[in-house]
C-alpha cells in the first residue's frame, strides 16, 4: 500500500466511521471510470447478501456476505460503492446501478462526486 492515496483512505475511514452512505465518488481503475456512492462495508455486505439470498441458484453464496460481528478496525484497503455504474460511452452500466468492491491500490484518480451525463 506504499502508493495508496492517503486521503482517499481517511475519506474511506470517514465513512465506515460514521456509517454514511452520502459521499459520491468517482474513480478511474485500470479500464475503467466508475462513480457511485461510497457504503460502510457493513451496509454494502448486507445490500449483497439481500440481492444474492433472493436468487434461488445463488442464495448459498448469500452467507458468505454476511457482515462480520465486530467492526472493522483496520484502516480500509477497499472502496465499498452502490448505486454504482461504469462509465462507458455516453451511458452507465448497469443503468440502474449495481454493487462495487474496488481496491483502493487500484485507483489511479478520483474525484468527489458522481459523474452523470445530460443533454446540454
Amino acid at each position: 500500500m506504499s502508493n495508496t492515496d492517503r486521503l482517499l483512505v481517511d475519506i474511506a475511514a470517514m465513512v465506515e466511521s460514521e456509517h454514511s452512505n452520502q459521499m459520491s465518488l468517482t474513480v478511474v481503475v485500470p479500464g475503467a471510470v466508475i462513480t457511485g456512492r461510497l457504503a460502510p462495508v457493513t451496509l454494502w455486505l448486507e445490500r449483497v447478501a439481500e440481492v444474492l439470498h433472493t436468487s434461488e441458484h445463488l442464495k448459498p453464496f448469500a452467507a458468505l456476505f454476511a457482515p462480520p460481528a465486530d467492526a472493522p478496525t483496520a484502516r480500509p484497503t477497499h472502496l465499498h460503492l452502490h448505486r454504482a455504474k461504469i462509465l462507458q460511452g455516453d451511458f452507465g452500466l448497469p443503468h440502474t446501478g449495481g454493487m462495487y468492491r474496488i481496491a483502493i491500490e487500484d485507483i489511479s484518480s478520483w474525484s468527489i462526486g458522481d459523474l452523470s451525463y445530460s443533454d446540454s
